[in-house]
């Protein structure tokens, strides 16, 4: 069964993300009194008395603009019209009909969709004949609400969950693995997410900046349903002049906390950058599982060694995270970007593996004949023995005596003897010392 979607359509500025927002019941889309401000589809899981559905917010719509820009919002918002089960209409009650919203009600006549017009900013209770204007769009009855206040908004959405299709799937799925492409402006996050999904999900152009939001697209691959997310790329803090890109940096920080499995995305032309490592470092120090796609690498000039030579110049800069594989790939030619789902399909296997108490014992009692923990003053780091008490990273407990001897590096060779057993590839794993009688 398919997810019923809803959609939210309308020109700029009159309260689309902020409607998505109270509908999500989180700050997801960026609001800003800016036109433009949200450019591609964004995706948002909605639910209303048990009814799950996919909700998603479109760039505002002017027709009759032609930059490049605005005919990839247009672009996006058509074909988030058509994937739509339930279209929400959203025009503005203070500034009334305008010519704009006429011909948007022309794209959504035509589209043959189930529509609902939303007339948004009514604060407080205004009589009927002031709406009347609204229904020149011929679509049908009017819904007033307050996005900003939350005023009709159960009234609207027990409106939208009449129009869902009678064979919608509307159960949770907080269970999908969550896949974010990280990385910084312009190495090609976004055309990466294209060629997997097989269509135009995210705007692409060749101007930085271009993904304000993070972007959630559902995708399946080996029977395991993942959520691909495509965040906007961090740039360099002094590079950050707009308040609406700072925004993005803290969405994107966000979707890394909230995501299971990180793409570092790497620009094959330029190398590993400084901006690289810090993004980077964060996935790794909030535990998350991470894979380093090096794109671009079809326009990168070849000699023999060049593979080898780019690998060891990655793990030296990114030594920090040398559990991560490394795929190289092109996500203008499609050149291993399957490859890339196979990896990201064990990484995640990894990040939920489990090992039990007897057999982790056993390889730290090895460990321990061929290297003693470290000792100061006669006194020695006595390891008792260890367990796993989770996943998501994998996290492991050992109780010991004297913990305060403990030393980094040993915790660093603890981790690569169990490494050489089970691998965890693309997962850090986490230590926590307790002192035996804690």
């Amino acid at each position: 069964m398919k997810r019923a979607i809803v959609c939210i359509v309308g020109r700029p500025n009159v309260g689309k993300s902020t409607l998505f927002n109270r509908l999500a019941g989180s700050r997801i889309a960026i609001t800003e009194d800016k036109p433009g401000v949200t450019r591609d589809r964004i995706y948002a899981e909605g639910e209303w008395l048990n009814n799950h559905f996919t909700l998603i917010d479109t760039g505002g719509l002017e027709p009759d603009k032609e930059d490049t820009i605005m005919t990839n919002i247009r672009r996006q918002a058509e074909i988030a019209i058509d994937t739509a089960d339930v279209i929400l209409f959203v025009v503005d009650g203070r500034e009334g009909l305008t010519s704009t919203d006429r011909e948007i009600g022309n794209i959504l006549h035509k589209s043959g969709k189930e529509t609902i017009v939303v007339c948004n900013k009514i604060d407080s209770q205004k009589t009927s004949d002031e709406l009347y204007e609204f229904y020149e769009l011929g679509i049908g009855d009017i819904m007033p609400i307050s996005a900003e206040q939350g005023l009709g908004i159960g009234d609207l959405l027990d409106e939208v969950i009449r129009h869902f299709p009678e064979d919608a799937d509307v159960e949770s799925d907080e269970d999908l693995t969550r896949v974010a492409f990280i990385g910084k402006p312009n190495v090609g996050k976004s055309s990466l997410v294209n060629y997997i999904l097989g269509e135009e999900r995210t705007i692409v152009t060749n101007i930085p900046g271009t993904t304000r939001d993070s972007i959630d697209s559902h995708f399946t691959f080996k029977d395991i349903e993942y959520v691909l997310v495509d965040t906007a790329g961090l740039r360099r803090k002094r590079s950050i002049y707009e308040k609406v890109e700072r925004y993005s940096v803290v969405r994107t920080l966000a979707s890394i906390d909230r995501a299971d499995v990180c793409v570092l995305v790497i620009d094959g032309t330029e190398g590993v950058t400084e901006q690289d490592t810090k993004i980077a470092g964060y996935a790794h120090d909030n535990g998350k599982a991470i894979v380093i796609a090096v794109n671009k690498w079809d326009i990168v000039e070849k000699q023999d060694r060049t593979y080898r030579e780019f690998e060891k110049k990655i793990r030296e800069t990114l030594g920090f995270i040398n559990y991560a594989p490394i795929v190289f790939i092109s996500a203008l030619t499609g050149q291993r970007v399957n490859k890339l789902l196979e990896t990201i399909d064990l990484v995640n296997n990894n990040y939920n593996l489990r090992i039990s108490t007897g057999v982790l014992n056993d390889i730290i009692n090895q460990a321990i004949l061929m290297n003693q923990p470290p000792s100061d003053k006669g006194k020695r780091c006595k390891i008792l023995y260890g367990t796993q008490v989770g996943v998501r990273p994998p996290r492991f407990v050992l109780f010991v005596r004297n913990k305060e001897l403990m030393h980094f590096s040993y915790e660093r060779y603890l981790e690569n003897q169990i490494r050489s057993h089970f691998g965890f590839v693309g997962t850090p794993i986490v230590f926590e010392l307790k002192e035996k009688g804690e």
